[in-house]
């Protein structure tokens, strides 16, 4: 038997029960019979929401005497855990689980096997339906299917019988009032203000038993024939474009638009007598537990945007097609939303989008690339949203601590919006200094450049007052790619962002992926099994074994680069073999190209990312080799420290202002220079990365005798004006002291300089 066919049976029956004008208690006590029967289990429960407990409201095959005292909380046990997690278990011996707890009074110590599913209303689990039998072993796939499609059923019977606490399903309670501050995800930086708007009010399915199944089916037909052509519609109206990767994050969204399989699996939910809007929540639930089991967070941003495209085709075919953006925001607003697809982001008037919260999303989720262009802070992973906030309800979002604050007191709000006033006047100062050089007191020329990462990034150059791109994150264009992009697309990308550029100067990256940026198109058992990812099969290690991956992207920018000036840095090089390889296969392809009479670049400089340790040992021998050198910060740090940077239990011990970094870089400066007096060829040499973009790191690696910092473009006016408040030799010599004579406290012992010479560090 199907799927379908066995929920089919069990609905038919089920309709009857439900008609029918006995009261609710006598109506769950012959669904669980109907249950049982059908799917020949020994017992069959339901549970409900009560009081904030889950009780035993009916059951086939445990002591009846348990009914309305077994009680539960959310998390407890198997089916409190089922409730908690909104997820199906299935056991062929129950007592195995970690959650398992016995309860005597139901005298269920006889049964080994245990199924259970959550019964959902409004995205909220407001009871369980769980299934047990005698001998061990594992509800069939098709039982379990079954299972979840009457269970949605039964969600509405409870509904309608009043027997959950309106505080299961969402209604307002003591968590919606009053100030709170919430952390989440930093996902786009920024401050914003707003009133909190819903991005979609949830669609209330009012009848989930179909009473014609074509008909249900024709409805079901219509709806994704309109889906597709709204979504058509948007990807045309795109504001970034044509080509980049905002262009393939839409293409990724369209593709599962038209996915045959996504439309199969609802028919098959109609099949079993589900009407359209119950099919396509039907599907959508089991996307949203398949979600959970996912550890790869790109094969779980792409469940996102399929779940996404299921709300807008609920909305459709229910008739229901109010969202904030169609209903048009009224001022104001921070948008709200479980996750959010980037089509739908589009959709918003940008005058009066302030921010985004979601109580899901990830740093790669294709709608956080979006924000980003856009300008549009966000913070992700903020639980229980629904719960916590009410529509219309004030919101401070705080992007740069990743923090949101709820109905805040006046007071908060208060200084919260002298914040933003400030921020703006700081804004329009750091815009006065875009054309001015960043030239210290003593006359020292510092170059500030930008790190990038989209197309659309390059032209915030001139806006800020860049140098130049200092740092071009190649790797997005992967990251956001269902498949390898191909040669021509790379190309493309390349050389939009060189004549974005103008005639500023772009150092391209080659491919950084790997460790925590993977792909499921390059996975290997190598990098599957990494401990430690940050120091695996990634970046210029994982591109020297897939030699083709550095073959294409070195044909596409050399192409990209014609008539122009080529700067290409390799990411990750521990030796210098790892760079002579990686730069022959450049040398191949510019062989390849010349003989072929295509256009060449009209200079080409070959540089390092300097973040493995090891590297700065070797320099003596990488530096005749080389036009460049770049400090990757970031890396650098947590390898000299053995302490991973994600880690909040290592915070502390990560500070980039710790003597030893500080002695570290000062050594490579002294090679370098060194290099330079004796040979005669001078090896640029520069930091790129987070401790660049902040003013009082910043007047530390100058003290160092660096000349070069690639930051991001918002940090470029705050050091462009720091330059111009420093005298490079005050601020090398104390520097010098410090170093041979390390302070208890190096950070504190720069600030009080930085204070003496009126420097700001803030």
């Amino acid at each position: 038997m199907t799927a379908a066919a066995a929920a089919r049976s069990i609905l038919t029956r089920l309709h009857e029960v439900m008609a029918a004008r006995s009261h609710a208690q006598a109506k769950l006590n012959q669904v669980v019979e109907i249950i049982g029967e059908s799917l020949s289990s020994e017992v069959c429960s339901i549970y409900l929401l009560r009081e904030g407990m889950l009780e035993l409201f009916a059951t086939r095959g445990l002591n009846q005497s348990a009914v309305h005292v077994t009680r539960l909380g959310v998390g407890e046990g198997l089916t409190g855990t089922i409730a908690q997690n909104i997820e199906t278990l299935n056991l062929d011996e129950a007592a195995t689980h970690p959650e398992f707890q016995y309860r005597p009074e139901t005298g269920e110590e006889k049964f080994h096997s245990f199924a259970g599913v959550p019964i959902v209303r409004r995205a909220r689990s407001v009871g369980v339906l769980t299934v047990q039998h005698v001998e061990p072993r594992r509800y069939e796939e098709v039982e379990i299917e079954a299972l979840q499609t009457v269970a949605m059923v039964l969600a509405e019977l409870i509904h309608n019988a009043g027997l959950v606490d309106d505080e299961a399903l969402g209604e307002r309670s003591e968590a919606q009032s009053g100030q709170q501050t919430i952390e989440g995800l930093q996902l786009v930086k920024g401050l914003a203000m707003g009133q909190a708007v819903f991005h979609q009010p949830r669609v209330q399915i009012e009848q989930t038993v179909a009473e014609d199944t074509e008909a249900e089916r024709q409805r079901v037909f219509l709806a994704f024939d309109k889906m597709r052509e709204q979504i058509d519609s948007m990807t045309g109206q795109a504001e970034f474009g044509v080509g980049g990767e905002h262009e393939q994050v839409l293409e990724t969204y369209k593709m599962f638009a038209y996915d045959e399989g996504w439309a199969r699996r609802i028919n098959e939910a109609i099949d079993s007598g589900l009407t359209a809007e119950a099919a396509i929540e039907r599907v959508q639930q089991r996307t949203r537990m398949r979600m959970r089991e996912i550890s790869d967070p790109l094969l779980a941003d792409r469940m996102h945007d399929l779940e996404d495209l299921a709300n807008r085709l609920i909305r459709i075919v229910s008739g229901q097609l109010g969202t904030a953006a169609s209903a048009g925001l009224r001022g104001d607003a921070v948008l709200i939303a479980k996750n959010l697809g980037p089509a739908e982001l589009l959709e918003y008037d940008r005058r009066r989008l302030k921010a985004v919260v979601l109580e899901e999303g990830s740093l790669t989720a294709h709608v956080v690339i979006v924000a980003r262009a856009m300008g549009v802070p966000v913070i992700g992973r903020l639980r229980n949203l629904r719960g916590l906030v009410r529509e219309g309800d004030t919101l401070l979002v705080d992007g740069d601590a990743a923090t949101l604050t709820l109905r805040p007191q006046p007071s908060v709000e208060e200084a919260f919006e002298a914040r933003l006033a400030r921020s703006r006047e700081k804004r329009a100062a750091y815009a006065k200094l875009r054309d001015v050089e960043p030239v210290s007191r003593d006359g020292k020329r510092i170059t500030i450049m930008m790190n990038a990462g989209l197309r659309e990034d390059v032209a915030t150059v001139a806006v800020a007052g860049g140098d130049g791109i200092g740092l071009f994150r190649t790797e997005f264009q992967f990251l956001v790619s269902p498949v390898l992009p191909a040669r021509e697309r790379q190309t493309r990308l390349y050389r939009e962002v060189l004549e974005a550029a103008g005639s500023k100067p772009v150092i391209f990256r080659t491919v950084d992926v790997g460790g925590d940026k993977s792909l499921p198109y390059l996975s290997s058992e190598a990098s599957n099994n990494d401990e430690n990812p940050a120091m695996g099969w990634r970046a210029l290690r994982l591109s020297l074994e897939r030699d083709g991956l550095l073959k294409v992207q070195a044909r596409a920018l050399l192409e990209a680069a014609a008539g122009k000036d080529l700067h290409v840095m390799f990411p990750m090089v521990s030796e210098p073999w790892e760079f002579l390889e990686a730069r022959e296969v450049f040398e191949g392809q510019l062989a390849f190209l010349k003989k072929q009479k295509h256009s060449l670049p009209q200079s080409i400089r070959y540089g390092v990312m300097l973040e493995v340790p090891a590297l700065a040992e070797m320099l003596d021998e990488l530096l005749p080799q080389i036009s460049f050198i770049s400090i990757g910060t970031n890396d650098l740090t947590q390898f000299l420290f053995a302490a991973d940077r994600a880690n909040p239990l290592l915070a502390a011990r990560y500070d980039w202002l710790s003597p030893s970094i500080m002695r570290f870089l000062a050594r490579v400066v002294e090679t370098v220079s060194r290099h330079g007096e004796t040979t005669g060829h001078n090896v640029d040499l520069g930091v790129c990365g987070e401790m660049g973009g902040r003013r009082l790191e910043a007047l530390a690696l100058i003290g160092l005798g660096i000349t070069r910092l690639s930051i991001t473009p918002a940090a470029i006016g705050p050091i462009k004006e720091l330059v111009r408040q420093v005298d490079t030799r005050e601020i090398g010599e104390a520097m010098r002291g410090w170093l041979a004579s390390p302070p208890a406290n190096l950070r504190q012992a720069l600030s009080d300089w930085a204070r003496g010479h009126d420097i700001e560090i803030e």
